[in-house]
């Protein structure tokens, strides 16, 4: 009996971080796929109308688009935009650029924490098959139950704070991922991009992130659920 206790740990651990890694992994990959859709920036330019408000063309735009996400993915130092203002100026003043990168900085960790969430889940999947063999198949059911309840869990909460005050969920969302009041801008990116463009990007990545969780955690609860009725 207190041979098997270390391995009930590690199972237990096991467990654990996989159910975490569930949600931590669906949020940062939809958020990576958000980050990278020039559909969404379109969306965005096309509902608040950001050509009327900056004067700049939806050709331009998109060029501008593609650029920023070009710039999130890339090295360099600091972002270059190849649109100019209907003034002839830079696009961004000195302060947007700084920001940019401190978002580029973020954006670099979610797909840190994508790629190990995934890597976790993995090698808890292949450690599990090897270990337990066709015994490991209830035990993921399981933890695919949980990994979408928990997700569910999650985003419901957001999503009612979302709703009830996005404002606060906003402000407090930047005054914890950035310095001082470095995010409070006044030039043409947040022209580009007002608090509406950045609400409706949550409601479509909260959307897909429960679709998904949903997915998981019903297929999860079905093998659950037989194998239960099986027993009885």
């Amino acid at each position: 009996m207190a041979e098997k206790m270390p391995f009930r740990i590690i199972s237990a651990l096991a467990i654990g971080i996989f159910i975490l890694c569930v949600p931590l992994f669906l949020i940062t990959t939809n958020l990576r796929w958000a980050t990278n859709a020039v559909q969404l920036y379109q969306y965005g330019f096309n509902k608040y109308e950001v050509s009327q408000a900056t004067g700049i063309s939806d050709e331009d735009l998109l060029v501008v688009s593609r650029e920023i996400i070009h710039y999130f993915n890339s090295k360099e130092e600091p972002i270059q935009i190849t649109i100019l203002t209907p003034e002839g100026e830079e696009l961004f003043n000195e302060r947007e650029v700084v920001h940019l990168k401190d978002v580029k900085g973020l954006i670099g960790l979610c797909y840190h924490l994508q790629v190990a969430t995934f890597g976790c889940i993995t090698a808890i999947l292949i450690g599990g098959f090897i270990w337990q063999r066709r015994r490991f198949g209830p035990s993921l059911a399981k933890m695919a139950l949980g990994g979408g309840a928990l997700t569910i869990a999650l985003l419901l909460l957001v999503g009612i704070v979302a709703l009830v005050n996005f404002q606060w969920l906003f402000l407090s969302f930047h005054r914890l991922f950035f310095s001082g009041d470095s995010w409070i801008l006044s030039g043409y990116l947040p022209q580009m991009f007002p608090e509406g463009f950045f609400y409706d990007a949550v409601l479509f990545i909260g959307g897909a992130i429960i679709v998904e969780a949903l997915v998981i955690g019903v297929i999860g609860g079905f093998f659950v659920l037989r194998r239960r009725r099986a027993k009885s």
